[in-house]
């Protein structure tokens, strides 16, 4: 679940780049804190 709403974001930000240069910027932010929150949950692991 997690991956896909980085991979959606990942997409939104490349259209953001390419189409809109301001909301790049934000989907770019978006982008960085799902990729933060990912490795997070990466590193420590599910705890069932």
């Amino acid at each position: 679940m997690l991956f896909t709403i980085a991979l959606v974001l990942l997409v939104l930000w490349l259209l953001g780049v390419v189409v809109f240069k301001v909301t790049g910027a934000v989907i770019h932010v978006l982008l960085v804190a799902a990729i933060v929150v990912g490795l997070v949950q990466l590193f420590r692991g599910r705890r069932v």
